[in-house]
Formats: structure tokens, sequence, C-alpha cells
């Protein structure tokens, strides 16, 4: 039988010398959240994947946020990818697949996923400053890049325009998270299968 929808939720607790992480999620929620990172900026982006991709996210770290926001960022993106990895099981049931449009003001972003068992980042985001406030820019792609290794996704990002930098960076988030949605959800007329020929998505 496919995995209880009231069942596919997990936590990861992650600890390192650099940073003392905690997450949980709940794939089957309302987009709720409680997320505190230490960087403003990456909060606002973690509540809008959580709310756009109706997964319910609690969220807590403390980092070295005194030498930078590097090993804060991508820690987290590794434990939601581990998270989100143990949610989803054995992946029975999921519709595994989605690509979507997402614009928002001047700007496009295209997000498309395949929750496979092979994680994979193809990336191609280009911002035109090294900082949004104070959030380094590059830190997106990091981020990215942490959860699809560790989630066990192959993840495509592509923005095709954009003239402001936070509105690029809120387009990536917001388009992956609506490619999360509909790739975690289950297929009724496969709800007992794993979707994938191989017989399994390990």
């Amino acid at each position: 039988m496919a995995q209880e929808l009231s069942n596919r939720s997990a936590s990861i607790e992650r600890k390192t010398n650099e940073t003392d992480i905690s997450v949980s999620v709940k794939i089957d929620g309302t987009g709720v959240n409680n997320i505190k990172t230490g960087v403003g900026f990456f909060d606002h982006m973690l509540d809008q994947l959580s709310r756009h991709s109706l997964i319910d996210m609690d969220i807590h770290a403390d980092g070295d946020l005194h030498i930078d926001d590097h090993h804060t960022v991508e820690d987290v993106g590794i434990a939601i990818g581990q998270a989100l990895s143990k949610a989803l099981g054995d992946r029975k049931g999921i519709t595994r697949y989605a690509s979507l449009d997402l614009v928002m003001d001047e700007t496009m972003t295209k997000a498309g996923i395949d929750i496979s068992g092979r994680p994979f980042l193809v990336w191609n985001v280009e911002f035109s400053a090294p900082k949004i406030g104070t959030f380094d820019t590059e830190l997106v792609r990091e981020f990215f890049q942490a959860l699809a290794q560790n989630s066990g996704m192959t993840l495509h990002v592509k923005n095709y325009y954009g003239a402001n930098n936070h509105h690029i960076a809120e387009t990536c988030f917001k388009a992956v998270a609506r490619v999360l949605r509909t790739a975690c959800e289950i297929d009724p007329r496969q709800a007992d299968k794993i979707p994938s020929t191989k017989g399994t998505l390990g």
C-alpha cells in the first residue's frame, strides 16, 4: 500500500563544528512553517519554499554566522533534503515528475524535477550583483545543490530573464516549491506502485 499521507513526515538533526540544525517536514501539509536560521533573506526564501510547496517546515539553525552565511545555508539544504528523502520513504505512488514556468513581475524562471533517487542539479541562473542586501547570491545555488544531492532528486532551474536580483532568487525558490509539491503528490491512478520500470526509486 502507498505510504499513509499522515505519515509522510520526518525530522533530521545535524550537528557539526560549524552548525547545529534541526529540520522537520510534513509533506502533506498546508505550508505552515517556523523558520529561524539567523539569516533574514534566507528565512524569507525558505518561507516561500514551504508555503508554495504546501510542505510544513520547522527549521532551526545555529551557525557560524560570524564567519559568513555559507555553512548555515548549505547545511540547512542538506538537512531539508535528508528530511524530504526520509519522509518520502520508498516513493510509492508519487507523481515523480513536474515542470513549471513561474513569473514574478519582470522575472521568469523554470524549474523541472524528477524525484528519481539520482541526485543532480542543472543550474542556469545568473545574478547581476554579488549580494542581495547582505546575502551572497552565490549561496542560492549552494542551497539547491545541497537540497538535490541529499533528497535524491534531479533538479533543473533556469532563469529566462529578470532585472531584480531579489525577484530572480525568489522565483527560483517559488518555482522549485511548486514542482516539488506536484512531484510529491500521490497519483491516484497508481497509488500502490513505484513510478519506475526498475521497481525502485532508491
